[in-house]
């Protein structure tokens, strides 16, 4: 779980604690250049003090769609290669998850709830729940499925 935890600090530090120092450094310069060529920091800085209408206008939505994708691979690759033993369809979370936060970062710009706007950072946040929800149930399905059960 501590490569999975560092994998979520940054893209690319999980795989440096599984020693596979080159698919490390190719997730840390891919997380560099999207978060820069997306504006995703000042994004974040901007929605942490209650700006998101700013942070949706500074953001690079085309450059964003990557960050999910990309975040998500990162973790499931430092969880997958810890060395612990992983069960079948463990991938359905995170696959889950980074596609239900890219369909939270296209719908972002226009949703709110209860008439607020949260933006390119806090509404795909919250989109991770879903993805790991629907991920967990479809892995309880099909291991249960593959079993005959």
């Amino acid at each position: 779980m501590e490569k999975l935890f560092w994998s979520i600090a940054l893209p690319g530090f999980g795989q440096f604690l599984n020693g596979h120092l080159f698919k490390g450094f190719v997730l840390i310069a891919l997380e560099f250049l999207v978060n820069a060529k997306a504006h995703f920091n000042m994004a974040i800085l901007l929605s942490f003090h209650g700006d998101t209408q700013t942070a949706a206008t500074t953001v690079d939505y085309g450059w964003l769609m990557f960050y999910p994708c990309l975040y998500f691979f990162a973790m499931w690759d430092a969880f997958r290669n810890s060395g612990r033993q992983i069960s079948p369809y463990s991938f359905f979370p995170f696959a889950f998850s980074a596609f239900s936060v890219t369909v939270g970062l296209i719908f972002s710009n226009t949703f709110t709830i209860a008439g607020t706007f949260l933006g390119p950072v806090w509404f795909p946040m919250l989109c991770v729940l879903p993805g790991v929800g629907i991920g967990l149930l479809l892995k309880k399905f099909c291991t249960k499925w593959s079993s005959g059960v």
